[in-house]
This record gives C-alpha cells, structure tokens and sequence, in this order.
C-alpha cells in the first residue's frame, strides 16, 4: 500500500461528501500502515464551520488512539488543508502530510500561506504533494460546475 492507494481512500470519502451536497474533500489518518479514522466535509449537514474533513478526521483518530499527540501519523487529503486544518494539524503533531491538490484561495500548507512548514512554530511536517492531482481537482471543480448549473 503506497500513497495513492490511501489517497483513493481518501477521494472515497469526497464521493460521501458530494453525495450528501457537500464540498467532496475527503481525509484518511494512517499509522503504521493501518487506517485510523476518515473524515469528509460536512459543514452544511453539521451546521458546523469547523466541519472540515481534516478536523473530523483529526478527532476521530484522537479519540481512537486515546490521545491529541498524532505522532506516527500520516494525513491524506484530498485538497490543500485550509489554515484552520492547517493549525489543527500542526497541533495534532501528525508527521506528515500528503495532499492530492492545491488550494490557491486557501491553501495553508505552501499555496497561499505555509503554516505546516513554518520554521516559528514548534512542530513541522512533511509534505507530499500532488498525489492523483487529476481526480483531487476535478471532484471539486465538477461540483461546483455543477452547483452554477442549479
């Protein structure tokens, strides 16, 4: 198992999001080659800003390993976490992180601001980019084809 093979698990997750009519990203926590938990956007159904799926994905794989300390973990996601996710793993100590697309409005992991490399904070990360970039952009970029169309 390699990071496109997590990463597809990952876009598994966006599909749940754009089914329900929610921005499709989608993350998946691994450790040690083992899925931890998984998360999907769902601000709109939660009525939850912070409903991302990082941060579900992030609170699960807490409460899974029964601590806030993510050290061993890796991160798939399918778009560039935004600088709230970007915070939350920073502060999770997840050790790497692998995104499948760019956010260029949001992006805060290198795009827009870098705040999982920021030689200020106390904990950086590894990032990998670029992972199945094709099918990440374009779930998003149907949906809100999609939604100018409604």
């Amino acid at each position: 198992m390699d990071d496109y093979y997590y990463m597809r698990l990952a876009l598994d997750e966006a599909r749940k999001a754009k089914e329900i009519g929610e921005v499709p990203v989608g993350a998946i926590i691994v450790k040690n080659g083992e899925v931890i938990s998984r998360g999907y956007n769902m601000r709109e159904t939660l009525k939850d800003p912070t409903a991302h799926a990082e941060i579900i994905a992030i609170k699960k794989a807490s409460n899974i390993l029964g601590g806030w300390r993510l050290i061993g973990c890796t991160l798939y996601v399918t778009i560039e976490p935004c600088p709230m996710c970007a915070g939350a793993i920073v502060n999770s100590r997840i050790e790497r992180l692998v995104i499948g697309s760019k956010d260029l409005k949001m992006g805060g992991c290198g795009s827009v601001l870098n705040i999982v490399q920021n030689d200020k904070l106390n904990h950086r990360l590894d990032v990998t980019w670029n992972v199945l970039q094709n099918q990440c952009s374009d779930i998003i970029k149907d949906f809100f084809k999609d939604l100018r169309k409604k």
